[in-house]
């Protein structure tokens, strides 16, 4: 399909933001978004931020994410796993997800956002993390198709999740996350604050992230 040979192309130009690896944006939503009107989102929003790990943990470790940007997939599937084992399971760190569209694709970033939100808004947080896990291992199929598929043995009507994605009807949640961002001085993705504090790193890689999260622990 046109979009991800064009996703394809944007990712082969992204790179390094200063000493961040990632895909570069920024930008205010209005220069960013889209012509295309959208139906009338849905109640209740903004949601909550996404987290996981003890809520209450002395360290925050907070990661903004493009589900179409492969450095988020690569953060996915190369960091988050060891983060998750050494300190979500025991309680030591509150994980939280923030969602930051550059976009990398116009219609991607946004609507597998919003399929996301749509899980959590209706499954929980929990619900919500294993979804999103499965949006950056299927990033070059994503779709209405795949987002309503990879809703199996959630809980969830997949068409409720199409249809959330397709008239991206959590945008207000997706772009006040990404718009708070832009106010904490995110350009690009993936990047991950501990504590406030921005890890800095030159390639997508768990051992700034421990040092990060230990230092921290220090600290307190």
């Amino acid at each position: 399909m046109t979009r991800f040979t064009r996703r394809g192309l944007l990712a082969a130009t992204v790179g390094a933001i200063g000493a961040m690896a990632g895909c570069a944006g920024g930008s205010s939503e209005s220069e960013s978004a889209g012509t295309t009107e959208t139906p009338t989102p849905l109640p209740g929003q903004p949601l909550s931020t996404p987290v996981a790990g003890d809520p209450e943990a002395d360290v925050t470790v907070a990661v903004y994410e493009d589900y179409a940007c492969p450095h988020c997939a690569t953060y996915s599937e190369s960091v988050f796993p060891q983060l998750r084992d050494d300190y979500l399971a025991d309680g030591t760190v509150r994980y939280e997800h923030h969602d930051f569209p550059i976009p990398v694709d116009e219609e991607i970033s946004w609507q597998a956002a919003s399929a996301a939100r749509a899980v959590q808004d209706n499954v929980g947080d929990g619900a919500f993390f294993t979804y999103s896990k499965r949006l950056f291992a299927n990033q070059n199929q994503l779709g209405p198709d795949t987002y309503a598929e990879l809703t199996e043995g959630l809980d969830v009507d997949g068409e409720t999740v199409r249809a959330a994605a397709t008239g991206e009807l959590y945008r207000p949640t997706v772009s006040g996350d990404r718009d708070a961002g832009i106010d904490r001085g995110v350009q690009g993705t993936p990047t991950v604050f501990v504590n406030d504090e921005r890890v800095e790193w030159s390639e997508i890689a768990y051992e700034p992230v421990r040092s990060a999260i230990e230092a921290a622990r220090s600290d307190g």
